[in-house]
């Protein structure tokens, strides 16, 4: 089987995404990065979630920063949870309250103002994330929002948006993890020092 045209497409549209983020977003992923190192010196705790690829994506960035993100780079744990990790309250807050409430419980539980939370969501339509936005703002937490295509329902709700220009959302989920990285890079250097 011969795939190359396939395989080729794929690449060169990743690519056309990402080069659009260097004229486009590069101010509001540095202002994200000063958001993220502005509360972790004040003791803040970093709270990411998305659902399905992007609830992965959360996961994954989270673990970059408890564990480390570079090889090599070996410093402090940094405080970063993944909202959707934990299979009890999602189970028990789906099925007592709706899916919808599943992250902003969590952040009326533990979300303190000094804390960001960082909602990852393609459409920018989910609603569990749009409640947990509102659950955030009334903490007084500060939010960062990575997006896709026209920002759906919540552009213009966080104090920074990263909006991918794509609606096809492989291409936004692949520039969710590369920005994730660039913020765990940016992290590591402001607060450790390491490249």
């Amino acid at each position: 089987m011969e795939h190359n045209q396939l395989i080729k497409s794929h690449i060169e549209e990743s690519i056309r995404v990402k080069e659009q983020l260097l004229p486009t977003l590069l101010p509001n992923i540095t202002k994200a990065g000063e958001v993220l190192v502005g509360s972790l010196k004040g003791e803040g705790i970093l709270y990411f979630c998305g659902n399905g690829g992007s609830s992965c994506d959360a996961s994954h960035i989270a673990a970059e920063l408890v564990v480390r993100y570079k090889s090599g780079n070996e410093r402090k744990a940094i405080p970063a949870i993944a909202l959707n990790s934990d299979q009890a309250v999602l189970t028990a807050c789906a099925n007592d309250y709706g899916y919808e409430y599943l992250f902003q419980r969590q952040i009326q539980a533990f979300g303190k103002s000094k804390d960001v939370f960082v909602g990852l969501t393609t459409s920018g339509n989910s609603q569990n994330i749009i409640l947990a936005v509102e659950e955030a703002k009334k903490i007084g937490m500060k939010v960062v929002l990575l997006l896709g295509g026209d920002g759906g329902k919540l552009k213009g709700k966080a104090d920074v948006e990263i909006i991918i220009p794509s609606k096809v959302t492989a291409r936004i989920q692949e520039s969710h993890i590369l920005i994730g990285h660039i913020l765990c890079s940016i992290i590591e250097k402001e607060l450790f020092g390491l490249d």
